[in-house]
């Protein structure tokens, strides 16, 4: 069975939990910590960074969350989530791009450092200029993201595609952290309200981060 190292706020191995998951990939999970990751782990990827799945009876591993989905997507016909024509999968990678870079360097990873690593790791207390600027980039985003819902069925077209995973991966580690106001963003937040009730998406829900709870809504499919 594939084994998957991966944190659990980590929009990455999120993404790729989600991914699998609407595959029908069946995984086991070991957790990582980016600031305490296991021997094991860094010998499978000496960047230390997670997702990380490797297969141990084929001696198969395969680094990165993009380079994970895009191996399912070639290997496995069920539930494509890079479909349609060329421009379409183009379409698809644009949006995908677009949140594992943009919203992650202007939302998911300030909220993780300053909600997250300086409260766990570094003892320290948030610098609130810095959430505040993130909450602004966050709601650029989420009226980017009314804008597609609102033109589209989905993000990405007509169909549910890995636009919609990298996206919702993204939001959800940053809802966890208490960084998303939905407030305006009617379309943005059905269309996350859907993303969340699909089963892949359960297990996300229910996991806790040691010292560090979500808010109430964050589990409750219907906020």
């Amino acid at each position: 069975m594939w084994q998957l190292y991966h944190f659990s706020l980590c929009p990455f191995s999120r993404k790729t939990r989600l991914a699998l998951s609407e595959k029908g990939v069946a995984y086991e999970l070991r957790r990582e910590y980016p600031w305490d990751g296991s021997e094991e782990f860094y010998s499978r990827n000496p960047a230390g960074r997670t997702p990380v799945l490797h297969d141990p009876a084929r001696d198969v591993t395969l680094i990165d969350s993009q380079a994970i989905c895009e191996f399912f997507e070639e290997t496995i016909d069920k539930t494509p989530l890079i479909l349609g024509n060329a421009a379409q999968r183009a379409e698809i990678r644009r949006l995908v791009a677009l949140f594992d870079q943009n919203f992650f360097a202007d939302v998911t990873h300030p909220l993780m450092h300053e909600k997250m690593k300086k409260r766990l790791i570094l003892r320290a207390a948030p610098d609130s200029g810095m959430l505040r600027n993130a909450m602004r980039l966050a709601h650029e985003h989420l009226e980017y993201i009314d804008w597609l819902v609102g033109n589209r069925r989905w993000l990405a077209g007509s169909q549910m595609s890995l636009a919609d995973f990298a996206a919702a991966a993204q939001i959800s580690v940053a809802d966890y952290l208490g960084g998303i106001d939905w407030g305006g963003h009617d379309e943005a937040h059905g269309w996350y309200r859907v993303m969340k009730s699909r089963p892949s998406f359960r297990p996300l829900l229910t996991e806790k981060m040691e010292g560090l709870p979500p808010p109430r809504h964050y589990g409750d499919v219907n906020s």
